[in-house]
């Protein structure tokens, strides 16, 4: 909206449009109720305006008007209260969406109208969505709930509370790596609740694929055990964990971009390669036609417990030190080196400690990532071989032209 003028009379539509909005939905609900609206789509658009007028008086000099008003709309809510009571009628629900029609018709006049015009639509979204937001809430579990809470403990209160400056020469800055550890366990988050909601139902690609967002080395352990346990599906098994090491890449990409923006141009087509070949790879496995059972990828677990993210925060902070300790003393080879080591777990800390370090972006540390991505490819094709007996073979080989598909492009990042 920026560069628009909302000139009055268009401020003017824009509080019969909210005021309406609300009570067309408030309306509609009491209708497929089959009940009697008190509170109509007319009552709530006069409301709106009633908004409107108080804060235009406010403009003018009259202070008192949208306190006035406020009160006169609270008294019109606890008189239709009262009459929804002697019915046997219960709720609050209408009676608060007037407090904030209101408040929608006052902030027309006296807010940039994005204001407003956000309250009005979230609230007859929530309005109009009871049901859905109530079988969401009897489908969440406890440690679900819990996992929200502490995603807001850490994003909401502990991330302001963190000194945003650099400490000791290693430049470490205890906000930037909070700040990773959201933005990792939050990718992570969605990937559990996805492969909660939908492995299960979409068999082991999607589990594979989903659960490659959460972590793809636990993917290629989980998927081993399967193929060991269940030799019949050893095959889907290992297309799985191979979908589940594609969406490493794109992952990665993701992160490392948002930590430095600098490295889209030189990662954007080499992780678009590494990634096609791992779906090639993945879908060229031919599976069993009568493997059709769906078994979930159960190792995966609630990425948002605390001791796991603060023992993400303690890696990360460890590895930054680490790598500019061995690229101050043995240049890019150390790094190198050192990426190759670090490629047997998984390599998010590794990865993000480099971006974050990396001013101007140059092609060692590219090369480093690449050689990091590398080995780690290597370990999760080892991981599998080692507990996925019946598809041992076919994993080797495959993982291995994998591996094989890094070298040309850690040859160009040079």
């Amino acid at each position: 909206m920026e560069g628009f003028i909302w000139i009055p009379e268009l401020r003017f539509a824009l509080a019969l449009g909210l005021g309406f909005l609300v009570g067309m939905e408030r309306e509609r609900s009491r209708l497929g109720k089959k009940q009697h609206a008190h509170l109509g789509v007319r009552t709530y658009s006069v409301i709106s305006l009633f908004g409107f007028g108080c804060a235009w008086l406010h403009t003018v000099g009259a202070s008192w008007a949208i306190p006035a008003g406020l009160v006169a709309v609270a008294a019109l809510v606890i008189f239709e209260y009262s009459v929804k009571a002697r019915e046997g009628l219960t709720g609050l629900t209408s009676e608060t969406a007037g407090l904030l029609t209101f408040a929608i018709g006052a902030l027309t006049v006296v807010v940039d109208p994005w204001v407003p015009i956000t309250l009005g639509v979230v609230a007859t979204i929530l309005l109009s969505e009871k049901a859905e937001i109530e079988r969401f809430i009897e489908r969440l579990e406890q440690r679900e709930l819990t996992a929200i809470l502490r995603f807001l403990l850490v994003s909401a209160i502990i991330y302001p509370a963190l000194p945003n400056q650099p400490f000791t020469r290693f430049a470490v800055n205890p906000a930037s790596v909070w700040k990773i550890v959201i933005l990792v366990s939050s990718v992570g988050f969605a990937g559990y609740l996805l492969t909660k909601r939908y492995g299960a139902r979409m068999g082991l690609w999607l589990s594979g694929v989903l659960g490659g967002v959460v972590s793809s080395t636990a993917v290629a352990v989980a998927m081993g055990r399967l193929a060991a346990q269940s030799p019949a599906r050893s095959r889907n098994a290992l297309a799985a964990s191979l979908l589940a090491g594609s969406v490493m890449y794109p992952r990665i990409f993701v992160l490392v971009v948002a930590i430095n923006p600098a490295f889209a141009r030189p990662l954007a087509w080499r992780m678009a390669w590494l990634c096609a070949v791992g779906i090639v790879l993945a879908i060229t496995v031919r599976p069993p036609r009568d493997d059709e059972r769906n078994p979930d990828v159960s190792s995966l677990s609630n990425p948002f417990e605390i001791k796991p993210a603060m023992a993400f925060a303690a890696l990360f902070v460890v590895l930054t030190v680490i790598t500019r300790v061995v690229s101050e003393r043995f240049g890019g080879a150390g790094v190198a080196i050192l990426a190759a080591v670090v490629g047997v777990a998984d390599v998010d800390p590794f990865l993000l400690s480099l971006a974050g370090q990396a001013s101007p972006v140059g092609a060692p540390v590219v090369t480093a990532m690449l050689i990091a991505m590398a080995s780690n490819t290597v370990a999760k094709g080892a991981y599998f071989a080692w507990l996925g007996a019946p598809a041992r073979r076919d994993a080797i080989w495959r993982y291995a032209v994998w591996a094989m598909a890094h070298v040309p492009v850690i040859a160009f990042s040079g």
